[in-house]
């Protein structure tokens, strides 16, 4: 008997079963999106059985002034926020992989609490925190957007953290002894030779952070004033009535607008790696 060979890993992509695997996976997971964009060109109100083509319903969007001005405090927060976990994550992440001191286990515990507590604990304990404080609900935008900001923050910058300090796992620390060697000082040497490294990581965790700031609902239903509305707390109350194709046109957008971000963000990590090789 002839002895069987074995399958190199990359061969596994040309089995059927594997294939069909995988394209039941990503229908799964995309088909409600697809559904989602189809449905926001729907000709009717009840959204359920379609009856025409339409773009109505996304000139409704735009003149929808209380949607827009929810979209736009999501973006901003969204914004806000990760710039300031992008900082505080990526000298997080130094800070575990370079240094030893007293208690570090207790730090990078305590530092992944946000991701392990669940959402409902956490909006709870934002409240709880900003009643204590007397944080005001009068202020005017943007500083409305405050308490939210700084909530999302809390959660968002772990993240960065986690993904910063995974890529730091694999930097190769003679580089910098190299760096020191010609003369470069502190400053030098990371913005040469670390940062360039860290990039990959520092998009990947800039990418997370916007989405999930985007995307929160409990935290800001918690943390949000009377005056201040976001885009998935507005959503939420207009999906109790019933789900319109104006709600699909609106997420559809919100899908376009991510879809364009994550492109430009890759394109411009390939362009920088490319830049690096050269």
């Amino acid at each position: 008997m002839s002895a069987r060979i074995p399958i190199a890993p990359l061969e596994y992509s040309r089995r059927l079963w594997l294939r069909s695997w995988v394209g039941a996976v990503a229908l799964f997971l995309y088909a409600p999106l697809v559904f989602l964009i189809v449905f926001s060109f729907n000709d009717s109100k009840a959204n359920l059985v379609w009856k025409g083509f339409t773009l109505k319903y996304y000139a409704k969007v735009f003149h929808n002034e209380s949607l827009m001005t929810a979209l736009g405090n999501s973006l901003t927060i969204a914004f806000l926020a990760t710039i300031v976990s992008l900082v505080l994550g990526a000298l997080a992440a130094v800070l575990l992989w370079r240094f030893r001191f007293p208690f570090k286990a207790s730090v990078e515990g305590a530092m992944s609490l946000p991701i392990v507590v669940p959402e409902i604990c956490m909006g709870v304990a934002m409240l709880v925190f900003f009643a204590t404080i007397g944080w005001p609900n009068d202020l005017p935008w943007p500083f409305s957007l405050g308490a939210i900001t700084i909530a999302h923050i809390t959660f968002c910058f772990p993240f960065v953290a986690l993904v910063v300090r995974a890529r730091l796992a694999s930097f190769n620390r003679e580089q910098e002894e190299a760096a020191k060697d010609l003369g470069a000082s502190e400053w030098q040497t990371f913005r040469d030779v670390l940062l360039p490294h860290m990039k990959p990581g520092l998009v990947a965790g800039a990418l997370l952070s916007f989405t999930l700031s985007l995307d929160d609902f409990v935290i800001t239903f918690f943390t949000s004033g009377p005056n201040t509305i976001t885009f998935p707390v507005k959503v939420y109350s207009m999906v109790r009535f019933s789900v319109t194709p104006e709600v699909n046109a609106v997420s559809a957008l919100l899908i376009l607008l991510t879809v364009i971000l994550t492109t430009i963000a890759l394109k411009m990590q390939d362009i920088t790696r490319e830049a690096g090789a050269h």
